[in-house]
C-alpha cells in the first residue's frame, strides 16, 4: 500500500490512483466499470452505449451491485440531427446517485449547471486549451485534454499531447487529466510531469478481460502497431481516430477523390454496422475507435493486473530512474 501517487485528481474524486478510464461507446458497461473502480482507478459508464435513459438506470444499479467505489458516468453531447433525450439520460445519472460525471462534446453549460446544483462533480473532457477554459469558466471541477493521439475525435488541431497537456497546464487550474496515447507506467509519469494530475486511458482499457468485446478485437489491437490507425472525416472536419482495416481504408479513399458527403462514406461508417461486426467478432467489418497506443499493448490483463503494473511501474520510474539521474547530477554538482 502506498500514497506515493497521490494528485490533485485522487484528492478531489476519492479514488486510490490517477486513472480513469472515460467514455468508451459499446464498451463502457457495468462489468469493466467496476473492475476499474474495484483496482482503484475511476471508472465511467457510458450513458449513451445504453439504448434509454431506463436502461442507464438499470446499468448504474448493476454497477453499484458490482463495486463499493466511485465511479462515473460519461454524457457525450453529440451535434446530431436527432438527438437523444439528454434531458432524460441526466435525470437517471441524478436519480441514479452518481456523484461524478464525464461530459464531452457540444455545448454542455445546461448539462453542468444540473448536475453541480446537484453536487455532482463534472470532468468535461476537450480537445483545445481554449475548450478547456471555456469549460472552467462553465464551473467544471476537472478537464480531461485529449491530444491528437487518441482514439475518437481529436479535433481539427492536431496538437499532439507532448504540446498539449503542457501548454493546459499553463492556463488551467482545476485538477487536469491527461488523455490519448497512455497505456503504462512510462506515459503516467511522463503526463504527471508535463503537468497533469493523472491520466484517462481508453484503447489499453479495452484489452483486458474484462472488456465486453470479442477476443478477436482484443488480439487485433495486440497485434497491431502504433501505425494501425487512420483519420476518417477529416473532409468533413469532423475527425476520426479509428482501427485501421478494410472499412476504414475504403472511407479514408472515398474522401481521397475529394467533395465527399456524409451520404457517401454513411453505410460504411454506420453504428449498426459497427454492432454487427464486434457481435460476429469481425475486426473488418465496421468501423472501431482505437488509439496509436496500440502500438504500446502487448497483453489482455485483467483490469487490476493492468493498474498494479501501471502504478507500480510509475514508482519504480519516479524513485529509481529519475531519483537516480537527480542524485547523481548533484552529486557530481559538489
Amino acid at each position: 500500500e502506498t500514497d506515493m501517487l497521490k494528485t490533485r485528481f485522487t484528492e478531489a474524486f476519492g479514488v486510490e490512483y490517477p486513472i480513469a478510464q472515460g467514455g468508451m461507446q459499446w464498451v463502457g458497461r457495468a462489468p469493466l466499470v467496476a473492475a476499474v473502480a474495484n483496482a482503484g482507478a475511476l471508472g465511467f459508464i457510458t450513458a449513451l452505449t445504453q439504448p434509454t435513459p431506463e436502461a442507464l438506470a438499470k446499468e448504474i444499479a448493476r454497477c453499484r451491485d458490482l463495486t463499493d467505489k466511485p465511479f462515473g458516468v460519461n454524457l457525450t453531447i453529440l451535434p446530431t440531427i436527432t438527438p437523444p433525450p439528454y434531458a432524460e439520460y441526466r435525470r437517471a445519472i441524478i436519480e441514479g446517485g452518481v456523484k461524478i460525471v464525464e461530459t464531452a462534446g457540444y455545448k454542455p453549460q445546461e448539462h453542468v449547471d444540473d448536475f453541480k446544483a446537484h453536487g455532482i462533480k463534472v470532468i468535461h473532457k476537450c480537445t483545445a486549451v481554449r475548450h478547456a477554459l471555456s469549460a472552467e469558466r462553465m464551473g467544471v471541477d476537472a478537464i480531461s485534454i485529449d491530444g491528437f493521439e487518441c482514439a475518437g475525435h481529436p479535433g481539427e488541431d492536431d496538437i499532439p499531447g507532448l504540446i498539449l497537456i503542457p501548454a493546459a497546464a499553463n492556463k488551467v487550474t482545476v485538477p487536469m487529466l491527461a488523455s490519448g496515447g497512455f497505456g503504462d507506467g512510462r506515459g503516467l509519469v511522463a503526463a504527471l510531469a508535463l503537468g497533469a494530475d493523472g491520466i484517462n486511458m481508453g484503447t489499453r482499457f479495452c484489452v483486458t478481460k474484462e472488456a465486453e468485446i470479442p477476443e478477436s478485437f482484443k488480439q487485433q489491437m495486440v497485434a497491431n502497431d502504433e501505425r494501425a490507425t487512420d483519420l476518417i472525416f477529416r473532409t468533413l472536419h469532423n475527425t476520426a481516430r479509428v482501427m485501421k482495416n478494410a472499412v476504414s481504408q475504403e472511407v479514408v479513399a472515398i474522401e481521397r477523390r475529394g467533395g465527399a458527403k456524409f451520404e457517401d462514406v454513411q453505410h460504411l461508417v454506420a453504428g449498426k454496422r459497427g454492432v454487427a461486426a464486434m457481435e460476429n467478432g469481425d475486426t473488418d467489418g465496421g468501423i472501431w475507435s482505437a488509439g496509436m497506443v496500440q502500438g504500446l499493448i502487448h497483453d489482455v490483463p485483467s483490469v487490476k493486473e493492468l493498474v498494479d503494473r501501471i502504478v507500480a511501474e510509475a514508482e519504480e520510474i519516479i524513485d529509481g530512474r529519475l531519483a537516480a539521474m537527480v542524485h547523481r547530477y548533484a552529486g557530481a554538482a559538489a
